[in-house]
C-alpha cells in the first residue's frame, strides 16, 4: 500500500487485547511490553512531536537511502533469533516477492512515523505490534542455548538490534551518498530515532540515544556471543542478494556494493560474500556518481513524495 493511502488508513487502527505468551522469552518481552503499551492510549501531541527542523525529515525525505537497507538487514540476519523469526513467520522465504514485500512495508512505516501526525504513527505501531505478536518460537541451532533458545518479536533486546543496525546504516548511507552530517545531527537523529520507544512497547531509555551510545552498542553487539551468522541467515542474505527478476539485475549489482561493502570484515567473511579493492573502487566511483546526480535531480524525484507535502508539526494535530 502506498505511504499516502496508509497515512489515511493509519488512524483507523483500534486497541487491542494482547494475547498470552507462548514462550518463556515470549513472557518476559510480554510483561515490559504490556507495561509500556498501556501509555499508549494516552500517547499525546508532545510525546511524538520532534524538535525544531527534525534530523530525521532531512534523512529519510531521501529515496537513494534505499541503498542502505540492505546493509541493515544483513546486520539484523546475523543474529540468530532474529534470522529465525524472520525466516519462520514472514514470507522473505516464501514468496518470490517476500523481501520486497517487506522493504515497502519498512518503508511505509518509516515514512508514516516520520512525515505523519501522531495519530497516523501510532495507527502505524498498532499495526507493527500486531504483527509482533505473532512472531514467537524457538531456535533448533545449537548457536542459540538455554534461554536464549526462545524469541518473540516484543524482545526489547531483539528489537533495539533491530532499531541499531536501521539508524545505523541509514547515517551510512546518507554521508556516502548525500552528504556528511554534522556530529550535531548525528546526535539528534539517534535522539529522535529513540522516540518510537513507548509506541512499540520498548522500556524508556532502552534505545540508544545518542552516537557515543549507538557506537558502543554496536561495537559490544559485533565483539560478543549473541551475533553468529547461522544457515538460516546465510539463506536469507541469498534471497536478498539473488536479483528478482533479471532484468532487475544491474539495480541489484548497484545495491549489492553498500550492502557488502559497509558491513564489518568479519561478518562479511561470515555471510562468504567476496570484497576485494576493485569492489572498493566501484562502491566510491558510484558514491562520487550518485552524489553528484542527485545535485542536478528534481526534488520530486530525489524526495519520497510524502516528505513534500507536509505542515509544521504543531499544524498537525
Amino acid at each position: 500500500m502506498p505511504a499516502a493511502r496508509l497515512m489515511d488508513s493509519a488512524v483507523r487502527g483500534r486497541p487491542r487485547l494482547q494475547p498470552a505468551p507462548h514462550t518463556a522469552a515470549a513472557a518476559a518481552g510480554q510483561a515490559q511490553y504490556n507495561a509500556c503499551i498501556r501509555r499508549q492510549a494516552s500517547l499525546t501531541t508532545s510525546l511524538h512531536a520532534p524538535p525544531p527542523n527534525p534530523v530525521s525529515r532531512k534523512i529519510h525525505a531521501e529515496r537513494v537511502l534505499l541503498l542502505g537497507w540492505g546493509r541493515a538487514l544483513l546486520l539484523q540476519f546475523a543474529h540468530p533469533l532474529v534470522a529465525q523469526g524472520i525466516a519462520e513467520h514472514s514470507g522473505f522465504l516464501r514468496h518470490r516477492r517476500g523481501r520486497w514485500r517487506r522493504l515497502r512495508r519498512t518503508l511505509d512505516a518509516m515514512l508514516v512515523m516520520t512525515f505523519g501526525t501522531p495519530d497516523q504513527a501510532a495507527g502505524i505501531a498498532r499495526g507493527i505490534n500486531a504483527i509482533h505478536d505473532r512472531v514467537h518460537g524457538r531456535i533448533a541451532s545449537p548457536l542459540a542455548t538455554g534461554p536464549g533458545a526462545e524469541y518473540s518479536a516484543h524482545d526489547p533486546e531483539l528489537l533495539r538490534w533491530v532499531h541499531a543496525t536501521l539508524v545505523d546504516s541509514f547515517m551510512l548511507a546518507y554521508e556516502l551518498y548525500v552528504a556528511p552530517l554534522t556530529p550535531a545531527e548525528k546526535e539528534q537523529y539517534c535522539a529522535e530515532s529513540a522516540g518510537i520507544e513507548p509506541l512499540l512497547g520498548i522500556p524508556e531509555g532502552f534505545l540508544p540515544r545518542s552516537t557515543r551510545a549507538l557506537e558502543r552498542y554496536m561495537q559490544a553487539m559485533f565483539a560478543g556471543p549473541d551475533l553468529a551468522v547461522n544457515e538460516a541467515a546465510r539463506r536469507l542474505a541469498r534471497e536478498l542478494l539473488t536479483p528478482v527478476p533479471r532484468i532487475a539485475w544491474p539495480l541489484m549489482m548497484l545495491a549489492r556494493l553498500p550492502t557488502v561493502g559497509l558491513l564489518p570484515a568479519a561478518l562479511r567473511a561470515d555471510y562468504g560474500l567476496a570484497w576485494s579493492t576493485r569492489h572498493q573502487a566501484a562502491l566510491g566511483a558510484s558514491a562520487r556518481a550518485i552524489r553528484a546526480l542527485l545535485q542536478i535531480m528534481p526534488w520530486r524525484i530525489r524526495h519520497w513524495k510524502v516528505s513534500r507535502f507536509i505542515q509544521p508539526w504543531g499544524e498537525m494535530a
